[in-house]
């Protein structure tokens, strides 16, 4: 079974016994919970345009390990072409759905584990790479859906993994048996952690001699004894529960479900451990997730800010306003920034470049700005649309006030505008941008794969500003001059005392 179906993704989920808690509540299953389901339905997506002929070029691959088609999103990327289309693949996501498909987290985690597992071996003369290759065998074979766990919850933000006073707050591990480990902590901000197959745990900070115990990387069944997910809430959560339109995105839900995954003694058999104890190699891994990463961004939100501009552009015309130059102004700058986050990202992959065990990396430099443009980018855009949506986002009335049997008729009459468009579909369209331009949007697009100072770091350290200096200092007092031309006089370079002066 190398490609699922939607409904066998789905199907799949219910034979799972994942301990999780919804709403303060333990939930039989979570497919049938109504604060679940779109994200469960999000990314039944995924499996399905993967069927589509249209889409297969961008939805699959040809696996390097069976030779066979796989869904891109259990692919290791083998070449320039492949981060591309990987870019191409979440903008149509994005564009199909309307929100976070939550499986790039655990394509970025298996080609982390992918790549360093090769380094550790190289250096150490482990087997970890063959473990991680059967690993990954299986996991294409049966297209699965990872949850990548990458963030600890961290405790004291001013003292390293070794120095907290309750060690929990960075997953570690607690026992040594011959035949695998038992790990015990907690990773937060797990998107689609609740409705995936496995987890892979990855280390989320690099780490120093004698942090040896938080130095691992391995794969656990979501519903292995032990594991335990409690579902984050999002802005205006509870009103799945209403059954209305007031969500705003009422089939595919806000962002991507995040949840936090406790691992309460959880045992990992060996062939499901991927780096154990090897402290110098985390730094890389969490590099190489997180460029990677940051570059999705372009793609991801690049085709989730198609849709909220349809959805802006819509609501101009009831309005009424569509026509008028400031209006179409706006319209494109909101493109205009759209456009050049996904430009960068499209740039980061086509630079790729090869790492040690033969898979590809995106240019990081500019993985680092197409993040850093997102933290900025994505909330103009919302802003953008919130002024040209106008104040009723804010205190428009709910769905059942359009049917209530007093009010509809008030409603119905006020909230009226160009009268080509029923008066519920600016109230739908309103939802819409109300919802995706909401605090848990933008917060996810500040901090995911790294809150924005964390690019700037890795920008100022690649962007090589010595040689950039010297690039001055060669075009002002270069001298290898075409002989002849009526060029000025060849500047010297101006004495230390400032004599020449």
């Amino acid at each position: 079974m190398a490609l699922k179906t939607p409904l066998e993704y789905v199907d799949s989920l219910r034979r799972l016994k994942i301990r999780a808690y919804v709403g303060g509540e333990m939930v039989d299953n979570v497919v049938d919970h109504p604060l679940v389901a779109p994200h469960i339905n999000t990314v039944a997506k995924t499996y399905e345009l993967a069927h589509d002929p249209e889409h297969r070029d961008v939805m699959t691959a040809i696996s390097h390990l069976s030779g066979e088609r796989i869904h891109r999103y259990t692919h290791i990327f083998q070449n320039p072409d492949d981060l591309v289309k990987k870019i191409q693949m979440l903008r149509l996501l994005g564009q199909t759905t309307g929100t976070c498909f939550q499986r790039c987290v655990g394509l970025d985690a298996l080609n982390a584990a992918y790549a360093v597992s090769y380094e550790i071996d190289q250096a150490k003369g482990t087997d970890y790479h063959q473990r991680f290759t059967k690993y990954l065998e299986y996991v294409q074979r049966e297209d699965l859906m990872l949850a990548g766990a990458m963030t600890d919850p961290k405790g004291h933000r001013a003292k390293k993994p070794s120095q907290q006073a309750d060690p929990d707050q960075f997953v570690h591990v607690v026992e040594q048996r011959p035949d695998g480990v038992v790990i015990r902590g907690a990773k937060v901000h797990n998107t689609g952690g609740i409705n995936s197959h496995e987890v892979l745990v990855l280390p989320g900070t690099g780490l120093a001699p004698g942090e040896e115990e938080f130095a691992i990387a391995c794969a656990v069944p979501a519903d292995a004894e032990g594991v335990l997910f409690v579902f984050g809430r999002q802005s205006n959560d509870s009103r799945k529960l209403e059954g209305s339109w007031d969500i705003g995105n009422t089939r595919f839900g806000v962002v991507g479900g995040e949840a936090m995954v406790v691992f309460d003694d959880v045992f990992v058999p060996n062939e499901r451990v991927f780096m154990n104890g090897e402290v110098e190699h985390c730094g890389t891994l969490v590099n190489y997730f997180a460029t990677w990463h940051r570059a999705n961004y372009g793609g991801c939100k690049g085709g989730n800010a198609d849709v909220l501009i349809g959805a802006t552009a819509k609501m101009t015309r009831i309005l009424g306003t569509d026509r008028n130059a400031i209006v179409k102004d706006k319209l494109i700058e909101m493109i205009h920034r759209n456009e050049t986050t996904y430009a960068s990202a499209i740039g980061s992959s086509a630079l790729g470049y090869q790492l040690p065990c033969g898979s590809y990396m995106v240019d990081p430099i500019l993985a680092n700005t197409v993040k850093q443009n997102i933290t900025r980018n994505v909330y103009e855009i919302g802003r953008i649309s919130h002024d040209l949506a106008g104040g009723f986002l804010a205190t428009m009335p709910d769905a059942a006030s359009f049917e209530h049997p007093e009010v509809a008729q008030w409603v119905r009459k006020y909230y009226g505008a160009n009268p080509e468009y029923d008066v519920t579909e600016r109230i739908r369209v309103g939802r819409y941008i109300e919802n995706m331009t909401s605090v848990t949007t933008m917060v996810e697009a500040m901090h995911g794969a790294g809150s924005p100072q964390a690019q700037r770091i890795v920008m100022l350290g690649l962007a090589d500003l010595e040689g950039k200096v010297k690039l001055a200092d060669e075009v002002i007092y270069g001298t290898d001059d075409v002989p002849g031309l009526a060029l000025p006089p060849v500047n010297e370079p101006p004495s230390s005392d400032g004599s020449d002066l």
